[in-house]
């Protein structure tokens, strides 16, 4: 898909992937599939509101994975 998103899970990330990555991870995707890397002022608020609803996505699907041998979920220390 898009080679700049890094996996956010473990064992690729050592750490729990912080909001910031997640963001990122989010505004890059959005950014693909989009086509724009800064939208227009008329777009602005669709283009944040994706990137917001694709953010909250990833910290769900994070914060509900189960990586084999870990025995917790990813997300479960996640604050907020």
């Amino acid at each position: 898909m898009c080679r700049s998103i890094k996996t956010l899970r473990p064992p690729a990330l050592a750490e729990q992937a912080t909001e910031e990555e997640i963001r990122a991870a989010a505004l890059q995707y959005v950014r693909k599939v989009s086509g724009f890397r800064a939208p227009a002022p008329h777009n602005q608020e669709v283009f944040d509101r994706a990137v917001a609803a694709v953010a909250g996505a990833t910290a769900e699907l994070l914060d509900g994975l189960e990586v084999r041998g870990a025995g917790t979920a990813t997300g479960e220390r996640r604050a907020g």
